[in-house]
């Protein structure tokens, strides 16, 4: 492996920010990776892939996307570029061409978070602090899910509806970690995305944020990802 030549750009999902990669960033850098955490607007899936996009530019080294929950229906869209050298997804969406979040999800039951979920008059939805402790990061300590539910990103609605127009799981080398005590997204819609897209597959006992329980089982598979050739 030669880490010191790759960067990992790290893309947060709905109901968080940059932030909540705070305890994986050091462990990569410890393995002389470059780390960067996008911070996406949570707009839409062009404005997100706009912003990823210029993390790639700016990256030092090839390139391994990380995509948590929607950022994942994002590396999808952006990431089938020659700098892309491999695709982590972290407990994420990963649609097909023509397909959007929502559409995956439709065969598997409403999850106890996404069921909580409330919608603002403008189309953003938002996580309630009493569910985000109890279905988003329940096993991280109650301070630490307060700061997350001060720091989320709202997102808007119709990022879910927006069908992706590539699927670069297609044409790179894929990991995903399933989270297999998740409330918002089911373990059993993970385990089906995995096998779906083909990618090498770790289980992780953990929340639906488990960069922020488990940041070492989470950095293994990043670092895992960079060495690979």
């Amino acid at each position: 492996m030669d880490p010191v030549a790759t960067s990992v750009i790290l893309v947060h999902g709905a109901f968080a920010d940059g932030s909540a990669w705070s305890r994986v960033i050091p462990l990569l850098q410890a393995q002389g990776l470059e780390a960067i955490a996008v911070q996406n607007p949570l707009t839409s899936l062009e404005e997100d892939a706009a912003h990823v996009q210029r993390a790639i530019d700016r990256a030092k080294g090839p390139v391994v996307l990380v995509g948590h929950s929607w950022g994942g229906a994002v590396i999808t869209q952006i990431g089938n570029q020659d700098k892309v050298k491999a695709l982590v997804y972290v407990a994420a969406f990963a649609p097909g061409i023509g397909q959007s979040p929502n559409d995956t999800l439709k065969p598997f039951p409403p999850s106890p978070g996404l069921s909580s979920v409330s919608m603002d008059r403008t189309g953003y939805l938002h996580l309630p602090a009493e569910s985000l402790a109890a279905n988003f990061a329940q096993d991280v300590p109650a301070a630490e899910a307060a700061l997350l539910a001060a720091t989320q990103g709202p997102v808007h609605a119709g990022c879910f509806r927006t069908r992706v127009t590539a699927a670069a799981w297609e044409h790179k080398p894929s990991w995903y970690i399933v989270a297999s005590e998740d409330r918002m997204l089911p373990p059993a819609f993970l385990r089906a995305t995995a096998e779906r897209i083909g990618a090498r597959t770790v289980e992780v006992g953990a929340s639906h944020i488990p960069h922020a329980s488990r940041p070492d089982a989470v950095a293994a598979v990043i670092i895992e990802a960079a060495g690979a050739r």
